[in-house]
């Protein structure tokens, strides 16, 4: 994402997700408790653009997904989103579709890391939401169900035909989008769907500490990992090198590869610029 921006103003307020700032670490919390965060199409278009500011600003250095009341998300909603898209054309139904898959992208494409902290349910789009992010941080209620096929829709959706195969492999992939049950806390890190099971209640707080740890971190370095972790998923093994010999020649010449080694002979930690 460039940092270039044109004459609009940033958006001061953000109607459908509550967002705080501390010191680097964003928190973008899914604020409906009453209907289990699900998703609507402002929501959706607020995450998009939103992370599209924050990429640009490059003011943040991780951030963190949460879901306030009982649970993470529900998915969309029935009335507001499978509602709606009974009544809209073809062309509409593709510019919903499109629009979803953006959240995606830009989450996957944002030059900060993103934690999801999951309690409760991460359903349909909130479980692809979670499995967009860099990190999974759960707590035992945590539960997630990709429940598209359960409305007569494809289990690939949002990309999680992509995604997921790629975090727990073929065949626990194919289990989960054709049946779309549900999987609990336990089951769930066995398959490697979780980052780290956090205690009971403590999903936000150690996701929270997780963000600290890396915002404190080398910003670049954590930038240009995630983006050759997307980008090198469709790549042979030599295009992937070749990448990654050229990513690691621009970071050697750059202020904190050149910190680390004033660091370590002064006996010192690294004071990480980001650059």
């Amino acid at each position: 994402m460039s940092p270039f921006t044109g004459s609009a103003a940033r958006t001061a307020r953000w109607e459908h997700l509550r967002v705080d700032l501390d010191d680097g670490v964003a928190t973008v919390t899914l604020a409906r408790p009453d209907k289990l965060n699900a998703l609507t199409l402002g929501a959706y278009a607020d995450l998009r653009d939103l992370l599209a500011e924050l990429s640009r600003e490059r003011a943040v250095r991780a951030l963190v997904l949460a879901g306030e009341g009982r649970g993470f998300c529900s998915g969309g909603d029935v009335d507001e989103i499978i509602g709606a898209t009974l009544s809209m054309d073809t062309a509409q139904l593709l510019d919903f579709n499109r629009m979803t898959g953006q959240v995606v992208r830009a989450i996957r494409e944002c030059p900060f890391p993103v934690i999801a902290a999951v309690h409760g349910v991460a359903a349909g789009a909130g479980a692809v939401l979670a499995l967009a992010a860099d990190f999974r941080v759960a707590d035992p209620t945590a539960r997630f169900a990709f429940l598209f096929t359960r409305v007569g829709l494809s289990g690939g959706d949002m990309g999680a035909a992509y995604l997921l195969p790629r975090v727990v492999g073929l065949g626990h992939a194919t289990r989960l989008l054709m049946l779309g049950e549900p999987v609990r806390a336990p089951e769930a890190e066995r398959i490697g769907l979780i980052s780290e099971l956090a205690e009971d209640g403590d999903a936000d707080k150690t996701a929270q500490s997780l963000a600290r740890r890396l915002a404190d971190g080398p910003a670049l370095a954590h930038a240009q990992t995630k983006a050759l972790l997307t980008s090198e998923l469709d790549m042979p093994l030599s295009a992937a090198i070749e990448l990654d010999a050229s990513t690691q020649a621009l970071l050697m010449n750059g202020e904190d590869y050149k910190e680390f080694h004033a660091s370590f002979t002064e006996k010192r930690p690294p004071k990480w610029q980001g650059r």
